[in-house]
C-alpha cells in the first residue's frame, strides 16, 4: 500500500513539474536550455525529498532549505555546487511553488523566504606594491614596443582601467598636460580619472618616440596599437600583461584585472577616501566598491604584524 501511495505521489509531482514546465515555455517564453535546467532542478530536489520521506507538496521551508544546503556542503561523492547555480536553483524552486500557489495546489509558498545558502566572498588578488614595481619594471628599454607595454602598464595601474577601457582609449582622451585621462565604462559611461607622475612621463615617452615607429603613416585613433599599427585587442593586451606578469616572476598571479584590484586596494590603504575611489573606479554603486576596504584592512593588519614591535609577542 505504502509503494503505491509512493507512486501516486511521484505521478502527482511529475504531472505538477509538466505543468509548470509548459508555464514557463508557452507562457514566459523561456529558452529550452533554461527548462530542461529547471526540470533538472526539480527532479533532483523530488530525489532529495523522497529520501528524507517528505511529500513535495507538503514541503516546508527547512525541507527546501535543506535541500540546496546540503547542495552547497557537498559531500565525498559529490562536489560543492557553485554559487551562480544554487541562484538558479533557489530562483526554480521558488517561480515553482508560486504557480502552485498561483494554480490553487498549495494554500501557502515555502519560498517565502528561502534564500540560497550565503558564500564566503571570494577576495580578488592584489599585488605588493613591490610586485607592481618588477611589473612595470620588466617592460624596460627604447624600442617602440617596450615604451608602449611601459605606458600601458603604468596607465591601467595608475587609473585602475578595465582592459576594455585601456584599449578603447584614444589619443585624445589623455591629457598629459593637466594629468588626466578619460575613461569609458560600462554603459559608454565616462569618467575622468587623475594620472600619476610616472605614468604620465610613460605615456609620453611612448606617445613620442614609441607609438609614431608602429603606426607608421597609418591613421589610427586609438592610443595603444599593435606591430602592425592597429588599435591593439583585449586580447593582445592580455598577452602583454602575462608576458611581463612571467618576466616578474608572477606568472600565474595575475590577470589584466588584478592591476585594476590593486589600484583601488592601495589608494585606500593609503587613507583615499570610498567614494573618490569609487568615482574613479567608475562603480555606480558604492557596495561595489568596499571589497576593497576588506584588502587594504587585511594588508594594514599584515604591515602591523610585521613592524609593530609587541604585535608578534605570546
Amino acid at each position: 500500500m505504502a509503494t503505491a501511495s509512493a507512486a501516486a505521489c511521484a505521478r502527482t509531482f511529475e504531472h505538477h513539474v509538466l505543468d509548470f514546465l509548459a508555464y514557463l515555455e508557452f507562457e514566459r517564453g523561456l529558452s529550452r536550455n533554461t527548462l530542461e535546467a529547471y526540470r533538472s532542478d526539480l527532479l533532483q530536489l523530488g530525489a532529495h525529498l523522497q529520501r528524507a520521506g517528505v511529500d513535495v507538496l507538503e514541503a516546508g521551508h527547512n525541507d527546501l532549505a535543506g535541500f540546496l544546503s546540503e547542495l552547497a556542503a557537498g559531500g565525498p561523492q559529490r562536489p560543492a555546487v557553485a554559487p551562480a547555480t544554487l541562484q538558479r536553483k533557489t530562483a526554480c524552486l521558488r517561480s515553482f511553488y508560486r504557480h502552485l500557489r498561483r494554480e490553487g495546489v498549495l494554500a501557502g509558498d515555502p519560498t517565502a523566504s528561502l534564500r540560497a545558502p550565503r558564500k564566503s566572498q571570494r577576495l580578488p588578488h592584489v599585488l605588493s606594491r613591490a610586485q607592481v614595481t618588477r611589473l612595470i619594471d620588466s617592460a624596460r628599454g627604447t624600442e617602440p614596443a617596450s615604451l608602449r607595454d611601459r605606458a600601458l602598464l603604468e596607465l591601467m595601474y595608475a587609473c585602475g582601467l578595465r582592459a576594455s577601457e585601456a584599449v578603447d582609449l584614444s589619443v585624445g582622451d589623455v591629457d598629459l598636460r593637466h594629468a588626466v585621462l578619460r575613461a569609458r565604462g560600462k554603459g559608454s559611461k565616462e569618467r575622468l580619472v587623475p594620472v600619476g607622475r610616472q605614468a604620465v612621463s610613460a605615456v609620453r615617452a611612448y606617445v613620442e618616440r614609441g607609438r609614431p615607429a608602429l603606426v607608421g603613416a597609418r591613421q589610427e585613433h586609438h592610443l595603444f596599437v599593435n606591430r602592425r599599427g592597429a588599435g591593439l585587442t583585449r586580447q593582445g593586451l592580455y598577452k602583454i600583461v602575462q608576458r611581463h606578469a612571467r618576466g616578474a616572476g608572477l606568472e600565474g598571479m595575475m590577470s589584466p584585472h588584478t592591476l585594476r584590484h590593486t589600484f583601488a586596494t592601495h589608494l585606500l590603504a593609503g587613507g583615499c577616501d570610498l567614494r573618490a575611489v569609487q568615482e574613479m573606479l567608475g562603480h555606480a554603486d558604492v557596495a561595489t566598491t568596499q571589497v576593497y576596504t576588506h584588502l587594504s584592512a587585511e594588508r594594514l593588519r599584515d604591515v602591523y604584524h610585521a613592524a609593530h614591535p609587541r604585535a608578534s609577542l605570546p
